[in-house]
């Protein structure tokens, strides 16, 4: 049965996700603020003449009275003093110059990140960014990360930047599904700038993977994955293992795998290599129940993607020499299942693995790659009909 090859600059499954968002779009400069509406007077107390007898009674009344408004006044002045930063907070105009980057760290209100602007001198007072947020009502779009902004910025100016996505100092890797191990350290190490190194001896005791997995081989989950500035090799494979983690409970993993009678290493195992053979999403469930087959009859896989993966290749045309290659992987000499998983499948894989489809087939064949149709039969000679009609499409016959 032939191999099948990733799709090399598909979306991966999700988002995460590669372009770097350090070059921010000019914003206009805000419109001038309006001036702060003048103080009115306090008014003058009307003096009202009272009988003679009684003005040694006023004149106390009086002193009472101008010692009240002068209370008043003064806390009036106070009031004012303590509700000005509140009220008319410092801000700068236009749109700053230079570059800061500031890091906005999750969970962060608005008044936390204003503290972090003005420290970092992007606005003049954390309240003048809590103001503009709150008049636009726009708090629950802030998101944490890193941002290029610019030093010296009008509070609403900087608002404008932190709401625009490209402003975000982050890379986006997307890694497609069915790639191998060194395949995909060798994209995150391209893409996100991180040593490959770094990468390939990172401790896996760190990564936190599943209990049942002994290696990294078919828990690097296929998605795109926001690389911020500080982080790390291992911060980036334990993004991997903890979406693989979340791709395992959301169909059921460890809890379905007795139900095809198979641990959970093996049900990803499987869905590895139905992955690894690639054709449409709607293959996925007949070329598991072909797996499941062969299974229960006990006879060999032969799978050739397992071939390839003994012998680190990537090709459509194996020949009888491949087929004999010394590995527990060559699904040809060794009955059963591989060792473990030869590819890093995604979600429809892993749901294909636990959801084989009804039917007798035994074999299946890639006929024609290019348009990535699959034929499936439980006719051997049918079979061999189909390997002919792949090697005359592959200009191999």
């Amino acid at each position: 049965m032939n191999s099948g090859t990733p799709e090399d600059e598909g979306d991966g499954g999700e988002v995460i996700p590669f372009r770097s968002g350090e070059n921010a779009e000019e914003e206009p400069e805000p419109p001038d603020r309006a001036e702060p509406a003048a103080k009115e007077a306090a008014p003058e107390a009307e003096v009202i003449p009272l009988p003679a007898p009684k003005r040694r009674a006023m004149r106390k009344v009086g002193l009472l009275s101008a010692g009240l408004l002068a209370g008043v006044l003064a806390v009036g002045v106070g009031a004012i003093a303590v509700l000005k930063p509140y009220l008319s907070p410092d801000d700068f105009e236009g749109p700053g110059s230079g570059a800061v980057t500031v890091r906005i760290v999750p969970g962060s209100s608005a008044q936390a990140i204003g503290s972090a602007l003005a420290e970092a001198g992007v606005v003049a007072s954390a309240q003048s960014f809590v103001n503009v947020t709150e008049d636009r009502a726009v708090s629950d779009r802030l998101r944490p990360g890193h941002y290029r902004l610019r030093k010296g910025m009008a509070a609403g100016a900087a608002l404008d930047l932190l709401l625009r996505p490209a402003s975000r100092v982050v890379r986006r890797v997307t890694v497609p599904e069915g790639l191998r191990v060194p395949e995909v350290l060798a994209r995150v190490s391209k893409l996100a700038g991180l040593p490959l190194d770094a990468l390939r001896t990172v401790d896996k005791a760190l990564v936190g993977l599943p209990e049942y997995a002994r290696e990294l081989e078919g828990f690097l989950f296929p998605a795109t994955y926001e690389i911020e500035p500080g982080d790390t090799a291992v911060d980036v494979l334990a993004a991997m293992a903890e979406r693989f983690g979340a791709a395992a409970r959301q169909v059921g993993l460890e809890e379905q795998a007795a139900r095809v009678k198979l641990s959970p290493l093996q049900v990803v195992t499987v869905a590895s290599m139905i992955q690894a053979e690639g054709g449409t999403d709607e293959d996925y469930p007949k070329i598991s129940r072909v797996i499941y087959n062969r299974l229960a009859k006990g006879t060999p896989l032969e799978i050739d993607s397992t071939v390839l993966y003994a012998q680190n290749r990537r090709t459509l045309k194996i020949t009888e020499s491949d087929t004999k290659v010394n590995s527990p992987y060559n699904t040809y000499r060794h009955k059963g299942l591989p060792p473990g998983p030869i590819a890093n499948p995604g979600e429809k894989a892993l749901m294909a693995a636990l959801n084989p489809a009804e039917g007798d087939w035994h074999w299946f064949v890639t006929t024609d790659p290019a348009h990535r149709i699959t034929k499936f039969t439980n006719k051997e000679s049918e079979f061999v009909r189909y390997r002919e009609e792949l090697n005359k499409n592959l200009g191999t016959s």
